[in-house]
């Protein structure tokens, strides 16, 4: 902090007795390494992600208002990736805009269901005379991010590299983009692996991007050197930070020694600028051994010096010009040994005796924390976070099941307690003490079934039942066949190509696909089963359901006449029946009643979700699900279970007297007759609501099932249509090699002849800013003699090493889209609506979920485990 402090304020300059050490020229240090941008190929974000926008929210202002910023997310990737960028902070600006923004969008948008796919180049492969340079796409939104943080780097490199050294704004600057560089590289070293589950290109891989960091940070340290020497600080202060300079420039030596596909010019620059650092370091130690007497340590420090300066000259001139440094060296050496020679005669001690220089580190990476930038302003502001869609979905599951099972309950008890009633021919046989006229309750059921449709209602449904099957099996075997089709070429491609064809096989891929689709086939296999089940329950009812809808006279003439019971009339049995039968429609009102007060329940927990995410980081879905269900249907359960035990008890009371009321009555055959006959038709229209209510969930459930099925088709067509794109690049890239290796063995053939062989290529020097150069000289490094910190030595430069797969391996589709959750048809009439993933709140009733003893339902759909964007 004390060194930060000094170089910022400004102080003047010291004098040291008879010497002043100013300001070393800049020039000598004046080339700075920068990184090139990295190239992506255009990519559509429109299509993918409005349709997930349009599947996922109804059309209205929301939906729109997401489209529109759909299409300035693309517009805003263009400006960031589909143009060169000037060397200015206004194009950065758009960098980290573009980076802030996908961050913000990543956990809000499914990017492993889109098939969006993104393409990069190396950035420092420059392709070969055969083949293009090496590049990777990959369906990873943190492959993006990663690659658009590495160009945050790279184009703070250049704009810090294009500042004016020689003003004060322009070592600032410089020094803030040096370490802005130094943390996005960082930032993707401690990430890239986890981003893309995958060997990453070379440019981006951790050991590259860690040197790189390392080369920022010494460049950021150099500037502060810089800076300390134009405001004349303290010789002690600059010696520090220029040691500082130097240990950090040998770090990044070392680290990029065996880093074959960085520019070769990188690693003299590091070498000489590490010298010429630790010469500087001396340079300014020396000058304090000079006023605190050392005559002799102030000579051995500036032949130290000399050393240093003498081996970047030889051996770095071609990348530095040392000139300057050289001189100044020079002539401090000659006159501190002139004076000490003639007046001092102080001993020289040996370099490696010499009291280390201390260190001082005013640099430090950047850390990335979102925003970036300061103007970021997030597109989609409003759009709830995939994790908290995905557990809101499975609230409403839960909801939905709590629903169907208090419903379930209630419907359960009325159908229970009609068939109680039927079996006992109440309260039909209560009305037919005089033997002849057709019961009131009788009348009324035969009413009901004429004003539903009768038989031709039932028989048309049950005709239209195959057309909608058949529609069904129809798409599904059309998905199918496209996923066949594509894997016989892949297979064949494969078989062709062998080792060349490096990409995931279809067979494997479409696992999860063929899962689900063959998931999809047995619902429709069970569904047929139930149909049959309705049409063997309609046949066997059919024939009292008809007599049902006759009219009255014909209904009268049917039924059976008795001898009279008038000795019943107005015992005391008969008014004890009526009235447990009243109290016991009085508990089925209560349950209507009830019902209604379940379903117009409703609550959204997105609130609640998205405040356990920002607090916690994740969300205990169940937990808070649980408890708020409680909360909100614990009293319901209550007066169910009440409700349920009344009728227990009432329909107990009711058999008893039942049995006392047969007992009293006449018993004939003509009675008996008569009886069984009301109770058939009793049983024919509580049959006749039952199969119709079935009849009318199973077309629902083949239309529902219907949309389903097109978005599993559309998901199967949008796969395939992207392993046909991947198939034609990486098809015209084999072919490509091959052509290529054809070529070279000819040209190589007709050059055998030749005596004198062709100098290889020299690669293009790297994208640098030298301010100062001169000649070429070798890049080999002697340690200087005794020397505490010696400078690096450059390897040879080695030929690089291709980076593949050059296309990119697909990862595999993601898992299934599932189908609306506890769906049955069979179960509670009107009230089952399928159940859809990410729907607003009202947008959609309740599953219905049938009881556990309901006989015959429709195939149950598999619960809902991670909701799925349909495809359209």
């Amino acid at each position: 902090e004390e060194f930060t402090n000094t170089v910022l304020h400004n102080p003047p300059a010291r004098e040291h007795g008879n010497k002043t050490h100013n300001c070393f020229p800049r020039a000598q240090m004046a080339t700075f390494i920068s990184v090139p941008l990295k190239k992506s190929s255009e990519v559509d974000l429109v299509k993918p992600l409005s349709k997930f926008v349009t599947a996922t929210y109804p059309p209205g202002e929301e939906q729109t208002e997401y489209l529109r910023a759909v299409e300035e997310l693309n517009k805003l990737r263009k400006s960031a990736l589909g143009r060169p960028l000037d060397k200015h902070e206004s194009s950065l600006e758009i960098l980290l805009r573009y980076y802030d923004q996908l961050c913000a969008i990543e956990p809000k948008f499914p990017f492993p269901e889109l098939c969006l796919t993104f393409t990069w180049k190396d950035a420092f492969d420059k392709g070969s005379l055969f083949g293009g340079s090496v590049k990777l796409a990959l369906a990873s939104v943190g492959y993006e991010k990663t690659c658009v943080l590495f160009n945050v780097g790279a184009l703070a490199s250049q704009i810090a590299s294009e500042q004016n050294l020689d003003n004060d704004e322009g070592l600032k600057t410089a020094a803030k983009f040096y370490q802005l560089a130094s943390g996005a590289f960082a930032h993707i070293k401690d990430t890239v692996l986890s981003a893309l589950n995958r060997e990453p290109t070379m440019d981006i891989s951790p050991e590259t991007v860690g040197t790189l960091s390392q080369i920022m940070l010494s460049q950021a340290q150099e500037v502060f050197v810089l800076k300390a020497t134009a405001d004349k600080m303290k010789d002690a202060i600059v010696a520090k930070l220029a040691n500082q300079a130097a240990d950090y420039y040998g770090d990044a030596f070392k680290q990029c020694q065996y880093k074959e596909n960085l520019p070769k010019e990188v690693l003299p620059v590091l070498a000489a600028k590490h010298c010429m650092m630790q010469a500087t370091a001396e340079l300014r130690q020396s000058a304090l051994a000079n006023q605190k007497k050392k005559f002799g340590e102030e000579i051995a420090r500036l032949q130290h010096a000399t050393e240093l300066v003498k081996t970047a000259a030889s051996r770095y001139d071609e990348y530095v010009n040392v000139k300057d440094l050289s001189d100044k060296i020079n002539r401090a050496l000659t006159a501190a040994k002139k004076d000490n020679d003639f007046i001092y005669h102080d001993r020289v001690p040996e370099v490696k005796d010499l009291e280390p220089i201390g260190k001082a580190s005013l640099v430090k990476a950047t850390a990335v924390q979102t925003p970036l930038s300061q103007k970021f302003s997030d597109l989609f502001e409003k759009m709830v976070p995939m994790a908290v869609q995905q557990s809101v979905s499975a609230a409403n599951s839960r909801k939905a099941d709590t629903v169907n099972r208090l419903i379930g309950s209630m419907r359960e008890a009325t159908n229970l307690c009609n068939g109680v009633l039927a079996s006992l021919n109440l309260p039909a046989a209560l009305e037919d003490l005089s033997g002849e006229a057709v019961p009131q309750s009788i009348l009324e059921k035969s009413r009901a079934v004429v004003q539903q449709g009768g038989l031709q209602s039932i028989e048309q449904l049950i005709k239209d039942l195959p057309e909608l099957l058949q529609r069904n099996r129809e798409i599904l075997d059309e998905s199918f066949k496209m996923l066949d089709d594509e894997e016989a070429t892949d297979n064949e491609l494969r078989a062709k190509f062998n080792q060349r064809w490096n990409r995931t096989p279809s067979g494997d891929l479409y696992k999860p696909l063929r899962a689900e689709g063959n998931n999809f086939r047995s619902v429709l296999d069970k569904a047929v089963q139930a149909d049959q089940v309705v049409k063997e329950r309609y046949t066997a009812h059919c024939e009292m359901i008809a007599l049902l809808c006759k009219p009255e006279n014909e209904l009268s003439a049917a039924i059976p006449s008795a001898n009279p019971a008038k000795t019943l009339q107005g015992s005391e049995v008969v008014n004890v029946l009526r009235a447990q039968l009243a109290q016991l429609d009085e508990v089925k009102r209560e349950r209507e009643v009830l019902e209604g007060e379940v379903k117009s329940v409703t609550f959204d927990m997105t609130t609640k979700f998205l405040t356990a995410l920002a607090q916690d980081g994740a969300i205990n879905e169940e937990a808070l699900t649980a408890s708020e269900l409680e909360t909100r249907y614990g009293s319901h359960t209550q007066r169910v279970q009440q409700n349920l035990r009344r009728q227990e008890e009432l329909l107990s009371q009711i058999q008893v007297s039942h049995q006392e009321f047969s007992a009293l009555k006449q018993s004939n055959s003509e009675a008996n007759n008569r009886e069984e006959v009301l109770k058939k038709l009793a049983s024919a229209h509580d049959s006749y609501i039952e199969i119709s209510s079935n009849i009318k969930e199973g077309t629902k459930f083949y239309n529902d099932l219907t949309e389903i099925l097109l978005k599993f088709q559309n998901k199967c067509s949008d796969i395939v249509f992207a392993r046909k794109t991947e198939r034609d690049e990486l098809l015209k890239y084999s072919l490509t090699v091959g052509n290529s290796l054809i070529f070279l063995f000819l040209f190589q053939t007709q050059q055998q002849p030749q005596a004198k062989p062709q100098p290889p290529a020299r690669p293009p020097p790297p994208n640098i800013t030298p301010q100062a150069a001169s000649t070429s000289a070798p890049i080999s490094t002697p340690v200087p003699p005794g020397s505490t910190n010696p400078p690096p030595v450059a390897p040879p430069t080695g030929p690089s090493q291709a980076q593949g797969p050059p296309y990119p391996t697909y990862q595999g589709y993601p898992g299934y889209y599932q189908m609306p959750v506890t769906y049955n048809p069979y179960a509670y009439g009107q009230f089952n609506m399928p159940y859809m993933p990410y729907q607003a709140q009202g947008q959609a009733g309740y599953p219905g979920g049938p009881p556990a003893q309901q006989p015959y339902p429709y195939p149950q759909q598999p619960p809902q485990q991670q909701p799925y964007y349909p495809q359209q």
